[in-house]
This record gives structure tokens, C-alpha cells and sequence, in this order.
């Protein structure tokens, strides 16, 4: 006789009734009824459609997000109180009945994760947004996800996977995305080009060297004060390649609202910060300086975040030298020196693992944060393993001082090759920019909403080739990579489980999220009997057979996640 395990693999029953945590308004106290999900009917699914069981799903700060705002929040467009969302679009999945029209295409007990954004026709139903997520039992998978912008968003996942590493390659997805950042090494092709004049840039002579020809260029050119010779030459040779030319003669008033390139020819602090908003999705602010500027800029930081910008700059008086011949770099800098800014938390934990476990990743590696439980968690977790590998491993709590300033004082001289920062916090960014190396790269990957600013010295984008950019979200091809990296052994989503429980414990899993109680991953097991949220240590005394499994006592594993299964499932 089979046990319980291999019955829920197989999908032996589909029991009702349904169980979800709807979301009605604005705050926590609008999810589910009384504090608990509530019960529904089985989900009915159509001929071209899919039922689907959750098998695990974890929380993610991003579903905070969606919790505090409500329907404001930007990829909810319907009202809420209505047709209330589900949320969980970090989740594992198997199916559990198929609509006729796709039997030849799927059967009962195929797993998949799913890349949570969506898109039909251009509109976003994300998962987990608009579309019921994984704090469900059941839910349903129609055509929008089978066959969206993108194709299919579901991703095949093999049978000895576990649920919580599998429903946690979507966050990993997004660490492993940061790093595959690609900007543009010239002028927008078809795009929109504003080149500024300023008294600080003097009587230099300015060129393009590249970017202006047949192959690549932009549609239109707005010219604001450009030096009449170089205006003359701009305007000699979009006549040639039939660019638009045309004169603006306030730059608070330009003619297009998003642009993609702006070029400003000398170091004014005032023009950048007035013309840096109009800046389109992946627009590049460009400056051709030979003198540093007289202040920090305040730069929108939540957009560097969410809409890609990037500032370059050069000291040569050919623009293009600003976008250098080769993109931007992403990744790590291979033997250099990385500084993980709110390390200590669930997608930091998630970084500093991949660093140490890059084949040719950073020599030194500089982690901080304001908790000292998260930031010894931190150390126990990874420090052995990279030493092991001959890292310098560092772990820092700015809120001692004195200590903290003693050992960061030696990095201020040669500088960080790579700051990665997860802390939203403009004070923190800001300070973390005066310490990049020549040639350093901030990446901005926490998300901090749009007109939040913070004071960057932007002379380094010239003076140093320093570049600051920012992240969001993940592609399909970025998850699938991260299946790959996970089901071959590359690198492990089980290590970022902190926390378990039971579809009741969601709320207070959510609760712990927002409060920063566990240093990695809550994960949320829908068919489980009753557990509230437990921390895995806890699962010594509670479920000891469980924690005899985990790694060193503090690491979940597919063996333990089984034992797990085995006692919890439900009947």
C-alpha cells in the first residue's frame, strides 16, 4: 500500500472544500474573515482550462505591498471588496483535473511553478494579483496563463523536486535576474535624444563618435543651448539620416514627456535634477563633464529601481564614451570586493549564498545589518563556506559605531567593486554610493517607490566610471535558469526556508514578513492538518523526526520536507 506521501504526489483524491485567503481592502484585517480563510466550493474548470492544487507558496514582502495599498496597488484594477485577490505568486503547483480540449497536452499529477507575470495583450493579470494566487487549495488556469504574451507561463518541474525549493526559484529568479542586467551602449535606436548645453560646459568641442548613422539612430533630437558649432554639426547630420531636429528652448518644458536619452554637456547639478524626471522605462541620463559638480544630486531613486534609469558619464568630450562599448556590468566582479546593504534578510540571504557559491565570484564579501539575530543568523549560516573557499567574509551591524566605522574605514580607500543594496532606506543608499571603487556598480535592488529620493554624488559617473542602476522583477527565461540551477544542485532554494506552516498561519506568516521576524523564507503548505507558524528550530520538540532530517539542524531538505509531508498531510 502506498503512503500518504505517494498518494498526494499522485493526486489519488481532490478534496473539497476550498480554502483561500481572500483580500477585501486595504490591511491585514481584510484578509479572510475574522483573522481565518475562508471555505468555498471547488473551483470549476472549463474544456481548454487546468485545476490546479497549491502544494506550497511562499510570502514575499512584494505581497505586503499589495496588502497595505489595497486595490491601489498598481497591478490591481478592479475593486477588491467585490472580487477580493488572493494573493501568492511564489508558488508550486500540480495538477489536479484537465479540461478536455487539453488532454493530450497534460495530465493529473503534472507539477509546474509559474512565472508570475502575465501578460495578455500587453495587460498584466499577474498571479497572485489578478489572478487567484497560491494561498488556495485549488485554483484554476486558463488561457491567459496557456497562452499569454509570452506563450506558456507554466514551467514543467520534475517529480523528485521538493515544494518549498521549487515554489522558491520565483524569488531566487529575481536575484539571479539582478545580475543579468543589459543596457543600451549608444543612443536609442528610434528613440528620443535631448542634448543640453550649460554654461559649466564651456567652450569644449563636443561629437558623437558613434550612435549617429544609418544603423542606429534616434528618431527625433531636442536641442536645448547646444554650442552653435556642434549644433550646426548635429543638425548637418540628422538632415542626412531624416532624424527630426527640434529646439527647446526650456528645458522645464520639453515637448515630449519621456526621453530616452539626455545628454548634458557640462556639470550643472540644477539642469540635471530638472530634466532627470522626464527619463522613459530604461532611459539614460548622460554627463559630458570635465569639472565635478558643485553638489550631490537628488536622483529618484524609485525609479532607478522600477524604470531601469542609469547615469553615465565621460570626461572626453565624445558622448559616446559616456555609454562605454560595452554594457554596463551587472554581474560580479570576479575576485573583487561585494557589500551586501541589509544583508540579513530573506532575498539578501539569497544573494550572499550565490556570491559565495559563484565559481568566480568576489574575493571579499562585506555583509551588514541593522539586526544583530538576522546578522548572526547571517554568519552561521554562510561564514564557514566561505572561508572554506578562501573569502574574506565580513559581517557588520552599522548600529555599533565605533566598530562598524573602524572596519569599514578600511574599504573607503580602494573602494567597493559591487554594493548590492536591500535596504530601502535613502540615508543608507546614499552613503553606500561614497564607497564605490573606479569602475563600481551599485545595484539598487530594493524596491522603494517612485519619487523617493536620495543625494548621490553623480561626478563619479564621469570621474570614476561608477555606475548606479537598479532591478525589478524576473523573466520566464530568468525562472527557468533558476529551476535548471536548482534541480541540478547549482544552488539551493531550501536554504532560504526560515519558517513553516499551515494555510491558517498564513496571516500570521504575512504578519512575520512585515515585521522581519525570521531571517529567510516563510513557506506556506496548503494541505497540511493545523500548524502554526514554526521556525524550523522549533521543530525539534514539535516534529523532532522532521528536524532529524534537516541540514545541520537548521537547513530544510527535500528528505525532511517528505517526512514532513508524511505526518502533516491531511487525511
Amino acid at each position: 500500500m502506498s503512503d500518504k506521501l505517494e498518494q498526494y504526489q499522485h493526486v489519488d483524491k481532490v478534496q473539497g472544500p476550498n480554502r483561500l485567503w481572500p483580500l477585501y481592502g486595504a490591511g491585514l484585517e481584510n484578509l479572510g474573515r475574522d483573522g481565518q480563510p475562508i471555505e468555498s466550493p471547488l473551483p470549476a474548470y472549463g474544456p481548454d482550462q487546468l485545476l490546479v492544487r497549491h502544494d506550497a507558496c511562499g510570502l514575499c514582502f512584494s505581497d505586503i505591498k499589495v496588502i497595505s495599498l489595497g486595490q491601489e496597488h498598481p497591478r490591481i484594477f478592479r475593486d477588491i471588496r467585490q472580487d477580493p485577490v488572493v494573493l501568492g505568486h511564489e508558488v508550486t503547483l500540480t495538477i489536479a483535473g484537465v479540461g478536455e480540449k487539453l488532454r493530450d497536452q497534460y495530465k493529473v499529477g503534472d507539477r509546474f511553478i509559474i512565472q508570475a507575470d502575465i501578460f495578455v495583450g500587453g495587460v498584466g493579470y499577474a498571479y497572485g494579483y489578478m489572478i487567484q494566487g497560491g494561498l488556495s487549495k485549488y485554483g484554476v488556469i486558463d488561457q491567459r496563463i496557456l497562452n499569454g504574451d509570452d506563450g506558456n507561463y507554466l514551467i514543467p518541474v520534475q517529480p523528485e523536486t521538493g515544494y518549498a525549493e521549487s515554489a522558491l526559484t520565483e524569488p531566487w529568479a529575481c536575484v539571479i535576474a539582478a545580475y543579468q542586467l543589459a543596457y543600451r551602449t549608444a543612443l536609442k535606436k528610434g528613440g528620443t535624444t535631448w542634448i543640453i548645453g550649460t554654461a559649466a560646459g564651456g567652450e569644449r568641442t563636443y561629437k558623437i563618435g558613434r550612435g549617429l548613422d544609418e544603423e542606429s539612430a534616434p528618431a527625433r533630437l531636442l536641442l536645448t543651448n547646444v554650442p552653435a558649432d556642434f549644433a550646426r554639426r548635429l543638425e548637418e547630420r540628422a538632415r542626412q539620416l531624416g532624424i527630426e531636429v527640434v529646439a527647446v528652448d526650456d528645458v522645464t518644458q520639453p515637448p515630449f514627456e519621456k526621453i530616452d536619452d539626455i545628454v548634458v554637456l557640462g556639470a550643472d547639478a540644477d539642469i540635471i535634477e530638472t530634466v532627470s524626471p522626464r527619463l522613459a522605462h530604461f532611459g539614460i541620463l548622460a554627463i559630458v563633464a570635465d569639472t565635478p559638480l558643485p553638489r550631490s544630486i537628488n536622483v529618484d531613486i524609485g525609479r532607478v529601481h522600477y524604470d531601469r534609469w542609469l547615469y553615465v558619464g565621460t570626461t572626453s568630450t565624445d558622448v559616446a564614451a559616456a555609454y562605454g562599448e560595452v554594457p554596463a556590468r551587472s554581474k560580479l566582479k570576479p575576485g573583487g570586493r561585494a557589500w551586501f546593504v541589509g544583508a540579513g534578510g530573506p532575498m539578501g540571504r539569497m544573494h550572499v549564498q550565490r556570491a559565495i557559491q559563484l565559481a568566480d565570484g568576489p574575493a571579499v564579501i562585506v555583509c551588514t545589518d541593522v539586526s544583530d539575530l538576522r546578522l548572526d543568523d547571517l554568519c552561521t549560516s554562510f561564514a564557514d563556506e566561505a572561508r572554506a573557499k578562501g573569502l574574506e567574509f565580513v559581517c557588520l551591524n552599522p548600529t555599533r559605531k565605533d566598530e562598524y566605522q573602524a572596519a569599514m574605514a578600511r574599504f573607503k580607500a580602494p573602494g567597493f567593486d559591487d554594493i548590492i543594496v536591500l535596504a530601502p532606506v535613502p540615508a543608507v543608499i546614499a552613503d553606500a554610493a561614497t564607497y564605490l571603487a573606479p569602475q563600481g556598480c551599485m545595484n539598487i535592488f530594493a524596491g522603494v517607490a517612485r519619487g523617493t529620493s536620495a543625494k548621490l554624488d553623480l561626478s563619479a559617473t564621469y570621474q570614476k566610471s561608477v555606475r548606479v542602476f537598479g532591478h525589478s522583477a524576473s523573466t520566464i527565461d530568468d525562472l527557468r535558469l533558476m529551476l535548471h540551477q536548482a534541480e541540478s544542485g547549482e544552488l539551493s532554494p531550501n536554504r532560504s526556508v526560515a519558517a513553516v506552516g499551515s494555510l491558517s498561519a498564513a496571516r500570521d506568516g504575512l504578519q512575520a514578513v512585515k515585521d522581519t521576524t525570521f531571517p529567510g523564507k516563510v513557506v506556506i503548505f496548503p494541505h497540511i492538518k493545523e500548524l502554526p507558524l514554526t521556525a524550523l528550530p522549533d521543530l525539534k520538540d514539535k516534529l523532532p523526526t522532521v528536524y532529524a532530517r534537516l541540514k545541520d539542524g537548521r537547513e530544510w531538505t527535500v528528505e525532511a520536507e517528505q517526512e514532513f509531508l508524511r505526518i502533516m498531510l491531511e487525511d
